[in-house]
């Protein structure tokens, strides 16, 4: 019996030593493999960091204490939370209680007046040995002095050579040469997904960075150009700074984050480097940025409009108002019409036409394309330089009348020849009650109805004629006026 366990033994640690000698060792081999698979693709961002990180700068700027005066319990640091904050599309700027904070010693001899308080801190990067540094606007503005720290903790005072406010860029200028300085990439070329990684301040915290991916490459937010949207967590601080790809180039200048708690919710926008550069160019060459204007006022396509006058799609500008005496009224740009295309170039949006407007050097002939009643019409414009809009005036008219509502709940009366002299149309009617599907269109007493579909209103009869006709399964469309501006309103007639 002790014979026979002492030869199962001796079997089972053969088997062990077999097993701990070969299997054990292919199985350890695997493994290095199998880790690395488990994370192929994941990027290193510390040879690229080590290279862009010496030309990312820290930016503070300071007013004259005189200036600072009737502003109680605003310190440095809720200053620069509320030029970011204001960003953020209009949600609330959070408040923060600020801590007791000693007075600093005032220079011997100095008077109060040239005391320097500290406003704000942002970031941003150098794009040449010889100093020039690109920031946000928003940094910047208000400054009565700028300071530029680099890594190395030398610290230069800036000159604002100038800045945009439309794009929420600046230059500013420190004297250096050899400086490190930051590669331009073309920010057209990004794509949705690819990873980025932001340098800057949070906070006031030194080249800080934070990694993310590109979450869309065109958002447009209502400014004056299509933003870069990321997950990179940016903060109040990271303002002006760098958003480098891969590649270690930069594509964009972190500008804006959205946020209803007041802090990073996932979602951050980058001015794209090609736009920057354009404006920086134009700021180191003349100190502002001169952009073209055409003289018209502009909106939103929306699908039912289109269908209703004719439009494979809802593309291109509608023109809401045209400027007396502007280059669009010279050029026979009428209210109503819709602008598809500039010099050859399809408006997908509205807001393309602004952008590519603007692009454009003043004095510029430009042809436009534009769909009016049912076709294609080219008008030749000459770009002129934009300037301050002007405050439209508004007109509420409200003529009398006495038939009842239509089948889009719309009494309309006739317009005098004073009427129309005064408002520069030649036809129309006026609404004198909008009810049913008129008033849930928005309509009211005032409005000007001036085309019908594709068919312009002379009177009022002409235009019960025509409502009288609307197929009600079909979605009719009307040109309306209110004050100075026009507007197309789709209505189903009989309110269905």
């Amino acid at each position: 019996m002790k014979t026979r366990k002492f030869i199962l033994n001796k079997v089972l640690s053969l088997v062990l030593g077999i097993f701990a000698v070969t299997i054990v060792p292919s199985m350890t081999g695997l493994l290095p493999s199998a880790v690395a698979a488990s994370v192929a693709g994941l990027p290193d961002f510390t040879e690229m960091v080590e290279k862009t990180g010496p030309a990312v700068v820290n930016i503070r700027t300071t007013e004259k204490a005189k200036m600072a005066q009737g502003a109680p319990g605003i310190g440095a640091d809720d200053e620069e939370m509320q030029e970011f904050f204001k960003r953020f599309f209009g949600v609330p700027v959070p408040r923060q209680q600020q801590p007791e904070r000693p007075s600093r010693p005032k220079r011997p001899g100095a008077p109060q007046a040239d005391e320097e308080i500290a406003r704000g801190v942002g970031s941003g990067f150098i794009i040449s040995a010889d100093g020039y540094v690109l920031t946000n606007a928003h940094v910047v503005d208000g400054a009565d002095e700028v300071y530029v720290m680099l890594t190395d903790k030398r610290e230069f005072k800036a000159k604002i050579v100038g800045a945009d406010k439309r794009t929420d860029v600046a230059l500013v200028k420190i004297e250096g040469s050899n400086l490190p300085r930051l590669t331009m990439g073309d920010s057209s070329k990004v794509k949705a997904g690819e990873w980025v990684i932001a340098i800057g301040s949070p906070f006031g915290l030194d080249n800080t960075v934070t990694a993310g991916i590109i979450s869309a490459k065109a958002r447009d937010t209502g400014d004056y150009l299509p933003l870069i949207q990321t997950d990179v967590a940016v903060n109040p601080g990271n303002s002006g700074g760098p958003l480098i790809n891969m590649r270690g180039e930069v594509i964009g200048i972190n500008s804006q984050i959205y946020s209803r708690s007041g802090g990073y919710m996932g979602i951050s926008f980058a001015v794209p480097i090609d736009e920057a550069i354009r404006v920086s160019d134009q700021l180191k060459a003349t100190g502002k940025v001169t952009r073209g204007r055409i003289g018209v006022q502009i909106g939103e396509l929306t699908k039912d409009v289109a269908e209703s006058l004719g439009l494979a799609k809802a593309q291109g500008a509608l023109v809401q108002k045209v400027e007396t005496g502007g280059p669009a009224e010279k050029a026979g740009v009428e209210a109503g019409d819709i602008i598809l295309k500039f010099n050859n170039v399809a408006i997908d949006r509205s807001s393309d036409l602004p952008r590519l407007v603007g692009n454009t050097k003043p004095g510029t002939r430009s042809t436009i394309t534009v769909w009016r009643k049912g076709a294609n019409r080219d008008l030749t414009v000459t770009v002129a330089e934009m300037e301050q809009e002007k405050t439209a005036k508004r007109e509420e008219k409200k003529p009398k009348a006495e038939q009842a509502a239509n089948a889009l709940g719309l009494v309309a009366s006739d317009l005098s020849d004073a009427q129309k002299k005064e408002l520069k149309i030649d036809g129309g009617v006026a609404v004198e009650l909008a009810e049913g599907a008129a008033a849930r269109a928005g309509l009211r007493a005032g409005d000007i109805v001036l085309r019908l579909n594709n068919t312009d209103i002379k009177d009022a009869k002409q235009f019960a004629a025509l409502v009288a006709k609307l197929d009600s399964k079909k979605m009719a469309v009307i040109l309306v006026r209110r004050g100075d501006a026009s507007q197309f309103v789709p209505i189903r007639p009989n309110g269905q």
